[in-house]
């Protein structure tokens, strides 16, 4: 490719996306006003919408008590999983041990926990972050095992016969090896993090964006308030996937990763 081939490359390559949402809002726009009940609000009417949580000064209290449960649970469960799940994945006999009763609680949705939660912590923060603790916790051990086993036995046995002890062996070795996959667990797990929040906010909870859905829509039918709420989900959570993505170029972390 030539050098003035290129920029016009880039330049397509970020034109495309542009385009394609520009085409979903046309279509929005014309299925709106062509439904025959005239239920779901177009983009201008969500836009107002928008305006409207924003001149009542609830779209930044909602989006910030939504990060908030967020960000406690999901740091809890990366602390404790990925200490936990690099373990077992390291020592064989953990993982005969431990992976019975993995295989069992993995398959139990977050949500169905939710009534054990209200039980344990009532109707507030604590039951939301401990529903999104319990959706991150089993994703995040279950790729820090995986991590650690895929780990090449040659290169630890090369760093034993260079005479790397423990701690150089777990620095140079184990800990290159394993984060390109911890960075994927965690961009995956944070997604479904997000998940939980919304859903465990319609029910154990009277704050974040999960509530402003149902209570618009309980409120008055207010279906435009209901569609605004789900576009900020959705925009949130693709700021939140690029802010993990962005990881990947960090000085430390680019090595595992192929450059252009």
């Amino acid at each position: 490719m030539s050098a003035t081939e290129k920029p016009v490359t880039q330049i397509r390559t970020q034109l495309y996306p542009i385009l394609f949402i520009i085409a979903l809002l046309i279509l929005w726009e014309f299925g709106a006003r062509h439904q025959p009940a005239h239920l779901l609000p177009g983009p201008w009417e969500t836009v107002g919408g928008i305006a409207d949580l924003i001149r009542h000064g609830l779209l930044l209290k909602y989006v910030v008590a939504s990060l908030f449960r967020v960000t406690w649970g999901f740091v809890l469960a990366a602390v404790l999983a990925i200490p936990l799940g690099l373990t077992i994945g390291w020592y064989r006999r953990a993982e005969m041990a431990f992976n019975p009763i993995i295989q069992i609680l993995r398959p139990i949705s977050p949500l169905a926990w939710i009534p054990i939660a209200i039980l344990w912590f009532g109707v507030g923060d604590l039951a939301a972050i401990f529903l999104i603790f319990i959706g991150s916790f089993l994703p995040l051990l279950l790729t820090a095992i995986e991590a650690a086993r895929s780990v090449p036995a040659v290169y630890v046995n090369a760093g034993r016969n260079f005479g790397l002890g423990t701690t150089d062996l777990i620095y140079r070795i184990f800990y290159p090896a394993v984060v390109p996959q911890l960075i994927v667990g965690l961009r995956i797990t944070l997604g479904i993090a997000w998940l939980v929040v919304v859903a465990a906010e319609m029910i154990a909870v009277n704050s974040g964006l999960g509530f402003l859905i149902v209570d618009a829509r309980n409120a008055g039918n207010r279906y435009d308030l209901v569609v605004a709420g789900m576009v900020i989900i959705g925009i949130i959570g693709f700021l939140l996937d690029m802010g993990m993505k962005s990881l990947e170029k960090v000085k430390a972390f680019r090595w595992s990763y192929s450059e252009d």
